[in-house]
Order: structure tokens, then C-alpha cells, then sequence
């Protein structure tokens, strides 16, 4: 039973909308906003502004240290070890649904309210289920699958069943003044979008140079660090080369960056570790299901078998293109989330 609410709000529309419709379901709401780091634009004077608008309490919480923690070296770490991480992973894990949960239950509150395109259900065994947003365009069940049965328990997405031409009609029909305000598609704390400056800075270290090498092992020139680079990658590279060439591979341990075509990025095996299941806590026997690899690929059919406590073999039907460590695997029965884990 829902009745006393924490909206975690960031001074944008959506954010603004869910604290609206929770105060309409009737729930006693306060609004909170969560400085991460200096170089993010807090959106606090929009946040506060919705918050007095909406007649709730505001609060502010300071979160750099867990988010450095969490976040930022995690994010730092990966891409110098030849991985390329998904931040807002590790930021709904362990800081708005880690950290902020905790804080708002602390505080007496039942749940936490997010502006997240998702939903939540439950199966026949009570057991808590998340599911996709209704509107597909928007869906961010991906970057939610590490939700944990507690943290499904004390979460509340008002936007699930929405668009965001729907949520942008009920902010302008209540008068908030961020229902005009544009989405940042940015790393938060990145906001220029340069992640290796950033990543300079935060280590103190300028990165070591390592070899472009072709897929037969033949050297092609000096890289400027693995760090630069993603598998995938075509531009950039700085190569002259008889056909267009792609990142196949890095290798961190001394620098490499293998190079060929683009034909070579497709494969249909993944491993997958640090897992997070859902509506099982294992997967007994093999499961048909569709898998994303990243967050715009669309899923694809897949054979998925759990073949370790904490790894996932996933083999696809169809090669897909440039399945990346780091990223997470993400499974889907319909439009329910199975669970997932990071590429490794």
C-alpha cells in the first residue's frame, strides 16, 4: 500500500509530470533533487519551482561521494580496461534506487516516484515483475533491469503508460514551467561530451599509446590509448585503408586496437556477468527469449542458459553486429524484463 512518497526530481518535464500524477493518485508526495557532481547542471531551480508549484516539499540531497564511487570510477575504470560502460546503469543501481531509496525510507516514506517510461506488475506467485513502457519509443526498462524484488517493491513509475507528447499536455495543463523544457541526451557529468578530457582529468594520467594492428596481427600505426575507442567505431581512426575500416577489438593489456571490416563485427555468442534476475532467481533450463545489447538496438531472438551462479551464455539467431564488453545484455519475455548482465 502506497500512500507517502519521495519523487526523485531533476527539474525536467518528466520528472515534474510523475510528482503531479502521484499527488493525483493521492499519495502524500515531497519532491527531492540529487547533486551528483559539479560538472552536471543540477536543474534545482526548475526542480524547486515544480515542487512550490505542486504545493510539496522540496528537499536537496548531496550524493557526490557515492556517485564518484559508483559512477564515475566505474565509468572511468571500464573505458580503461577496454569497456564501454553504460553510466545510467550504475547510477539507477546503486544512487536513485540504491542510495535515494534508501534515504526516502529512512525518512518514512513507502516509495520512491521516478519520471522512468517503465512499468511494474505482478505474477501469480506475488512475486514483482518490471515490464516496458507502454509507449515503446520511450521505453527505459533497459537501463532499470538491475532492479531488485525490494527496490520493485518501493518504486512508483507514473509515466508508464504514457508518450511524452502525453506528459508534456498534462504539464502544460497544470501549468508547470518545465513542460517546454528540452531533454539532454549527454552523460550527465560529461555534459561537452568529451569522455576522454574527462577521463584525463580524473585520473591526473594522459593515456598510454598503444598499436593499431589488422585482424592477421599486421601493424597499421600508433593509437593514442584504448580508451579512445569502442568496438564498432568507424570514425576517427585516422587510418588509410584499401576498405573502410572498424574497431573489431581492444586490447588494454598492452594498448591494441585491432582493426578490419565491417563484416567482422558480426558474431552470435555473448557471456554475460554480474547478473540480475527478475521473475526467477535462476534460469533452470534454457529460455527462448529476445535479448538487447545496447540501449537503441532492438532485441533480437535468442537462446539464453544461466551457466554459472553469476554468467549468462547468450546465443543469438542471427549474428549480431558489435556486441560490446561493458554494455549490458538485457532479456525480455514479451514485455516483461527476464533480467541481464554486463557483456564480458
Amino acid at each position: 500500500m502506497r500512500n507517502k512518497a519521495l519523487v526523485a526530481m531533476s527539474g525536467g518535464v518528466d520528472s515534474s509530470v510523475a510528482a503531479l500524477l502521484a499527488k493525483r493518485e493521492g499519495l502524500e508526495c515531497a519532491g527531492a533533487i540529487i547533486r551528483l557532481h559539479p560538472n552536471v547542471s543540477c536543474g534545482e531551480a526548475d526542480a524547486r519551482a515544480a515542487a512550490v508549484g505542486l504545493g510539496i516539499p522540496f528537499f536537496v540531497f548531496d550524493f557526490f561521494a557515492p556517485f564518484a564511487e559508483r559512477v564515475i570510477d566505474r565509468f572511468v575504470s571500464a573505458y580503461m580496461e577496454g569497456r564501454t560502460p553504460n553510466p545510467c546503469i550504475d547510477c539507477n543501481k546503486h544512487i536513485k534506487f540504491g542510495r535515494f531509496m534508501e534515504k526516502a525510507l529512512e525518512m518514512g516514506n513507502d516509495c520512491i516516484v521516478t519520471g522512468h517510461y517503465a512499468r511494474t506488475g505482478r505474477d501469480g506467485a506475488g512475486r514483482h515483475l518490471l515490464k516496458k513502457g507502454a509507449n515503446l519509443s520511450k521505453d527505459q526498462s533497459y537501463v532499470l533491469y538491475t532492479l531488485t524484488q525490494d527496490q520493485l517493491a518501493h518504486a512508483f513509475f507514473p509515466l508508464g503508460e504514457l508518450s511524452k507528447a502525453e506528459v508534456r499536455e498534462l504539464a502544460i495543463g497544470a501549468g508547470l514551467e518545465t513542460a517546454d523544457k528540452s531533454e539532454s541526451q549527454d552523460i550527465c557529468f560529461v555534459p561537452d561530451g568529451d569522455y576522454l578530457k574527462f577521463i584525463e582529468e580524473h585520473t591526473g594520467e594522459r593515456p598510454r599509446k598503444g598499436r593499431f594492428i589488422d585482424a592477421e596481427g599486421k601493424f597499421l600505426g600508433e593509437n593514442n590509448g584504448v580508451a579512445g575507442f569502442t568496438v564498432g567505431q568507424r570514425r576517427g581512426l585516422g587510418l588509410a585503408m584499401p576498405y573502410p575500416p572498424y574497431v573489431l577489438e581492444l586490447r588494454p593489456e598492452d594498448g591494441t586496437v585491432v582493426i578490419g571490416k565491417g563484416e567482422m563485427l558480426y558474431s552470435k555468442k555473448l557471456h554475460a556477468r554480474g547478473l540480475n534476475l527478475i521473475p526467477t532467481d535462476k534460469l533452470d533450463s534454457p529460455l527462448r527469449a529476445r535479448v538487447k545489447i545496447r540501449y537503441r538496438h532492438e532485441e533480437q531472438p535468442a537462446t539464453v542458459q544461466q551457466i554459472g551462479d553469476d554468467e549468462l551464455l547468450i546465443e543469438f539467431d542471427e549474428p549480431q553486429r558489435a556486441i560490446t564488453k561493458g554494455q549490458a545484455a538485457v532479456i525480455y519475455d514479451g514485455d516483461t524484463v527476464v533480467g541481464g548482465g554486463t557483456i564480458a
